[in-house]
């Protein structure tokens, strides 16, 4: 069995965000982490690589710097490292993200791909199925266990108060939840074997079936408006009230609001 996942270094917000004029984001001046999600869709294919001896191979577009986040997930188990990253790239949204991944995808065999439900600097959930559309292949979301049964995956979905039981075809992708699992820590054997490890780079001409129209910043049909890294709220007000008197006050304010 051969497993593709898809991982994202995202912005570690505890040390601060910062923004182009443009509005993306500057990651090149930020502490970055890797993605929860897809941390747990890792673990997901390294349990099924203790279950039954499948290659694992982690795939992320980024800057050059986001070849830490490959050698991390080497350390927990990965076998092999590729990272797709050209200046023609910069900028992306989801749609770009997807085509992008997709066009590196199809130079390679999978039986599986993970990725993670969303990203913690985008939250949009949409890269995961828009890549099972761009390669034809089905998709089960809100993945929050996954197993093996011959040739299909059994995924329990996460839905509201219960969840759906769906068996697919493989091969297939599967987006992870971070409940999915209690990811695994590095071990000082694979953080040894990380260092050494050789990652693939591939640029803009490894892409398979992808027109430069769908590309970075000028193939993202999405734009962002405005971004700040804080939003200010205001102080506030306080008042003295009985409690008849309160419940009067939040409902005229509610309305004021037309919140009711």
């Amino acid at each position: 069995m051969k497993i593709i996942v898809c991982i994202k270094q995202v912005p570690d917000t505890k040390g601060g965000v910062s923004f182009h004029p443009d509005g993306t984001l500057n990651r090149a001046a930020m502490l970055s982490i890797m993605n929860p999600d897809d941390k747990a869709g890792l673990e997901a294919a390294l349990r099924l690589k203790d279950q039954y001896g499948a290659e694992v191979t982690v795939i992320t577009m980024g800057l050059p710097k986001a070849e830490d986040v490959l050698r991390e997930a080497i350390a927990m188990g990965a076998d092999k490292g590729i990272l797709v990253t050209d200046r023609v790239l910069g900028g992306a949204d989801t749609w770009a993200t997807s085509q992008t991944l997709a066009g590196a995808i199809r130079n390679l065999e999978y039986d599986l791909i993970i990725t993670g439900r969303q990203a913690i600097d985008g939250d949009t959930a949409q890269v995961g199925p828009q890549l099972s559309e761009h390669l034809n292949i089905p998709v089960v979301s809100y993945a929050q266990d996954v197993k093996i049964e011959g040739d299909s995956v059994i995924v329990e979905r996460q839905y509201d108060d219960r969840y759906h039981v769906l068996k697919a075809k493989l091969p297939c992708l599967i987006t992870a939840l971070a409940e999915l699992n209690e990811p695994r820590y590095m071990t000082p054997r694979g953080i040894f074997e990380a260092c050494q490890a050789e990652i693939t780079v591939w640029g803009r001409t490894k892409l398979v079936d992808v027109e430069d129209s769908n590309l970075g910043l000028k193939g993202s049909p999405t734009q962002i408006a405005k971004a700040s890294d804080k939003v200010r709220k205001g102080t506030g007000e306080k008042v003295n009230l009985d409690p008849a008197q309160s419940v009067a006050y939040l409902i005229g304010k509610l309305k004021g609001r037309h919140v009711i």
